[in-house]
């Protein structure tokens, strides 16, 4: 008897190893793929991670830093930015590095930077879970 699509799936050995295709996608956006042989998607994704981190720098978006007074809600929303912009991997650390440290004004053109600089790491962390599906053939 011929066997199943999904066993023939959960037998086939991964691409490359889940985990250091996760943490490359992590450091450089799009270099995951890149390792899983899909060019097209790897750049795709780093221009667009890219895009949104280097638009928020540019509307002097500040990067959100863990405090820890406040109410619960408060933190939690300090906590997810923080993650959120730690999640766009280098570029990140390398803007951290570099002094980026606007202050953090009123305004909606700074207010919008913030978001795109988070929307930037959320972006790379849907980039990372589809690298790790395509490494793990659960996806194509």
């Amino acid at each position: 008897m011929p066997a199943t699509t999904t066993e023939t799936v959960a037998a086939a050995p991964p691409l490359r190893s889940p985990w250091v295709t996760v943490l490359v996608a992590w450091l450089v956006p799009g270099a995951g793929h890149l390792l899983l042989g899909r060019r097209v998607r790897g750049a795709v994704i780093f221009a667009t991670v890219l895009l949104c981190f280097a638009v928020g720098l540019l509307m002097r978006g500040p990067l959100f830093e863990v405090g820890g007074a406040g109410d619960v809600l408060s933190r939690l929303i300090e906590w997810g930015g923080h993650l959120g912009d730690m999640a766009s991997g280098l570029l990140y650390f390398v803007a951290v590095w570099m002094g980026y440290a606007p202050p953090d004004r009123a305004g909606h053109t700074a207010d919008y930077g913030s978001k795109l600089i988070v929307a930037a790491g959320l972006l790379n962390i849907l980039a990372m879970v589809d690298a790790y599906e395509i490494a793990t053939r659960q996806k194509d």
